[in-house]
């Protein structure tokens, strides 16, 4: 956590730069259809994640990280939306950590500094608050690390091997435990410091993946570093299998519907 003194001078102009991440084969969805590219509500899903960030008054820049498979579709999109803030198209890799590693690199190429924050979102969670953008852009005034959270309506159990069956080991008590989402943002010189040190860990290279995401990574190779919490939502929800869709479908509508209500609303103010 940062002082009142290192609070204000963070609050002076620095980038804000919004990493998306759309590289993910989707193993559990359509192979035949990535859902990066799936339509929901008459737009891909990864418009509807680059829209909330292009949106933002905070956010002054946009890296997308994608996949051979979708890089085409994704460009045309782009081609034709006319983002203004979109910098990088940058091709990701196996991992989601190889990813987001690649998206720091590029940036660290581009010379973005230390101060700069970065927003890292998976763009299969396409309805990202702008409320919630925002938390997290100015929680790093005060946090070094910020993860989007939300509570766990369910009880969580940790299991163990018995045989060749899995058997309950423990159940965790709901108050505490929360289920990640993302956005998970940082200040830049913190993300990297801390993916250099999974790098160096030869046990990170064997698993490919940190439970939790980008602030898994932060939490495990830098531990004394504190990481705030942004209220999630439900709406927040990741489309991760066909299942999915029907949900995202009502979000969309109620997010259309809300857009027309703002218009009439601004008319009526005119």
């Amino acid at each position: 956590m940062t002082s009142e003194n290192e609070r204000e001078e963070n609050r002076q102009q620095v980038p804000v730069v919004a990493v998306i991440l759309a590289a993910g084969e989707g193993t559990r969805f359509d192979p035949d259809q990535p859902k990066q590219l799936v339509s929901v509500g008459k737009r891909a899903v990864i418009d509807w994640a680059i829209r909330a960030f292009e949106s933002n008054a905070q956010v002054s820049d946009v890296v997308v990280v994608v996949n051979s498979t979708v890089r085409g579709s994704v460009e045309r999109i782009v081609e034709h939306e006319k983002y203004t803030k979109l910098r990088l198209i940058v091709n990701g890799g196996k991992e989601r950590a190889d990813s987001v590693l690649e998206a720091i690199n590029a940036l660290r190429s581009a010379g973005i500094p230390a101060q700069a924050k970065l927003i890292i979102h998976d763009a299969v969670r396409p309805f990202v608050s702008q409320t919630t953008i925002t938390q997290c852009v100015d929680e790093l005034d005060t946090y070094h690390a910020v993860v989007v959270a939300e509570p766990s309506a369910d009880s969580i159990m940790t299991t163990r091997d018995s045989g060749d069956r899995k058997v309950v080991n423990a159940v965790l008590p709901r108050e505490g435990v929360m289920r990640v989402q993302t956005p998970q943002a940082f200040r830049f010189g913190t993300i990297v410091s801390a993916y250099v040190a999974a790098v160096a860990d030869p046990q990170f290279n064997a698993e490919g993946e940190v439970p939790g995401g980008d602030t898994g990574v932060v939490s495990r190779y830098l531990p004394d570093e504190e990481i705030g919490i942004v209220a999630g939502s439900d709406d927040t929800m990741a489309i991760v299998t066909v299942h999915d869709l029907a949900a995202a479908e009502d979000i969309a509508k109620a997010e259309a519907l809300s857009t027309v209500r703002s218009m009439i609303g601004k008319m009526g103010n005119a």
